[in-house]
């Protein structure tokens, strides 16, 4: 399996690890619900820093607010989950995570979020994401799935191709809707062409108008311009900020203030 030859800085998505401890331990005690917490911890400081330090491990969890509900127009930001209940103990996994692992709690954005804005001041070789969270494919630098034990290196190009895979086909558990009946291997097709960036928002700007166009005869505007609109919602609310209070702009939009 490759993987990196050191780790200079770990991210732990500890809302993943606050989840699966309290979600394991459902009707135990919050003892045993922080012990599992220390276990998945353990494992994944075993598997890549090996001695943590306030250095080298950071991880995150998401507070209050976020942006991307004022950002979704087309459908309410996980909107599908207000009334999934979650583990009962999930409160304790996340103040033992706080209180014992040091993590951070995000405001106004996502522990994702926080995430990237680290990673992206990080050395990619050395710097490595753990979470389950396919999101995070996004971002360039080690990835470390700590569930299925899976290192993955992901370059600038491969981040690029997964964020506007995900602007095509949408995401399911977060409420984002894409064009209908376009999943990875359609929106594969329709990127392949592509050779930088702008290709590829070009690329999701005209299979969005084509859509648009098989159901609905636009009247205020033309069929690209609501396709840009649908291609930006998608974006921002897709897009990992790399920077504090970033919102995402489109490569033609930064070509010309460039």
């Amino acid at each position: 399996m490759s993987k990196p030859n050191v780790v200079t800085k770990c991210l732990v998505d500890a809302d993943i690890v606050a989840y699966r401890a309290a979600a394991g331990t459902e009707g135990k005690s919050p003892r045993e619900t922080e012990e599992k917490v220390d276990l998945l911890m353990n494992y994944i400081v075993g598997e890549t820093v090996v001695f943590p330090t306030g250095d080298n491990l950071e991880c995150y969890l998401t507070g209050k607010g976020n942006f991307r509900y004022d950002v979704a127009k087309t459908a309410p930001y996980k909107g599908n989950r207000k009334d999934v209940p979650k583990p009962s103990n999930l409160p304790e996994a996340r103040g033992y995570l706080q209180h014992e692992w040091g993590a951070i709690i995000s405001e106004g954005e996502e522990a994702d979020d926080l995430i990237g804005i680290a990673s992206a001041k990080g050395d990619p070789e050395t710097t490595v994401v753990c979470t389950i969270d396919k999101d995070m494919m996004q971002l360039p630098g080690w990835n470390f799935n700590f569930v299925k034990n899976e290192w993955t290196y992901i370059t600038p190009e491969d981040g690029n191709k997964f964020f506007y895979t995900q602007i095509l086909t949408g995401d399911s558990a977060d409420n984002i809707k894409g064009i209908h009946r376009v999943g990875p291997v359609t929106a594969g097709k329709i990127l392949d062409w592509c050779t930088d960036e702008l290709d590829m928002y070009n690329a999701c700007v005209d299979a969005y108008a084509e859509d648009i166009g098989k159901d609905y005869a636009p009247q205020d505007m033309g069929e690209f311009e609501l396709a840009k609109e649908r291609v930006l919602e998608n974006a921002r609310l897709l897009w990992l900020r790399r920077y504090e209070g970033e919102l995402w702009e489109s490569p033609e939009i930064n070509s010309a203030q460039g």
